[in-house]
């Protein structure tokens, strides 16, 4: 049975998960369907863009995303900090651009002047959007809303584009959030899609790439990497180690790429801890080997005390 969203989503338990969306009967909706001989590949464009635009609107980082043929992964930074900063227009201008708004907030962003009680409901109204512009099924809501009413009209028809829930997984540690990480951004390699991350089309990792090489470090819509630093809030690796990680990654699970593998792990390995098997295992089984929570044992357990109910379906294996 599935379980409800809140007990899923605990920004006190972890600010990362991976959520993943499948197509209604996996079939190729996003790609090249062989049956009918029609290509939908440019959908796959209009989700990449689709998600970097909402997360630059949401208090939600994408740290990686992976658009695959018949279903899409990201692993999503929920940032309560940022929506704190925000000020009441900030708030209001950002659900504007995603939903019509109320009466209320169209005249404040004209410029009106309000009375006080129509004040107190456009407050509580705001209180409410800079909530939903940090939620992750918000997040999701809108991008695959988006895009299935997009397919249905080029398409001509009505229906399900999008199975009826996404998956999701917190991911509670560092180990969790790196492979994950890599997970996601060898999807296509895995898939024999690509032969190296800066060849995987659709991908956080290729997209980054293409920034560097712009001299574009900061990403829109897209977490950045801080590396170990004492206040910084990112994902808490250096872009180059990861790079790298991903890139050994790739050549060890393509066996046709085999000749090429260094010889040493990557540093990022040996401060995480993992052996070459544990690593290889993790980037290529992660969706099968755990199930709505992924960590070190003693941070699952502890967890899922805090809710009993979780006990039954956290997974407390590793690797």
């Amino acid at each position: 049975m599935a379980l409800p969203r809140e007990q899923l989503v605990s920004i006190n338990d972890t600010p990362f998960y991976h959520c993943v969306s499948r197509c209604v009967r996996r079939a190729y909706l996003c790609g090249y369907d062989r049956v009918t001989a029609k290509s939908y590949e440019h959908r796959r464009d209009w989700l990449e863009l689709k998600l970097r635009r909402t997360a630059h609107l949401f208090a939600i980082k994408l740290c990686s995303y992976a658009v695959m043929s018949n279903h899409y992964h990201v692993v999503l930074h929920v940032r309560p900090d940022i929506a704190d900063a925000w000020s009441e227009r900030d708030v209001v201008e950002r659900w504007s651009r995603l939903f019509c708004g109320t009466l209320f907030s169209q005249r404040f962003l004209a410029g009106e002047a309000l009375s006080e009680q129509q004040w107190a409901v456009l407050r509580r109204d705001i209180k409410c959007w800079r909530r939903r512009l940090m939620d992750i099924s918000w997040f999701m809501r809108i991008v695959n809303e988006s895009i299935a009413r997009q397919a249905n009209k080029e398409d001509r028809c009505t229906g399900r584009f999008w199975e009826g829930r996404f998956k999701s997984q917190a991911l509670l540690d560092e180990r969790a959030l790196l492979s994950c990480m890599a997970y996601v951004d060898l999807n296509p390699i895995r898939a024999k899609m690509a032969n190296s991350p800066e060849e995987s089309d659709h991908t956080a990792i290729k997209y980054r790439i293409e920034m560097l090489k712009q001299g574009i470090s900061d990403c829109s819509g897209l977490e950045q990497f801080v590396g170990i630093t004492e206040h910084g809030i990112g994902i808490p690796y250096r872009l180059k180690d990861y790079l790298d990680l991903v890139d050994w990654t790739g050549r060890c699970i393509r066996p046709d790429m085999r000749e090429s593998i260094p010889d040493r792990f990557p540093p990022i390995l040996q401060r995480l801890d993992l052996d070459m098997a544990s690593w290889i295992i993790l980037t290529t089984e992660f969706e099968s080997r755990f199930q709505s929570w992924v960590g070190s044992e003693h941070i699952d357990r502890r967890v899922c005390r805090s809710y009993p109910t979780r006990e039954t379906s956290a997974s407390f294996s590793r690797p």
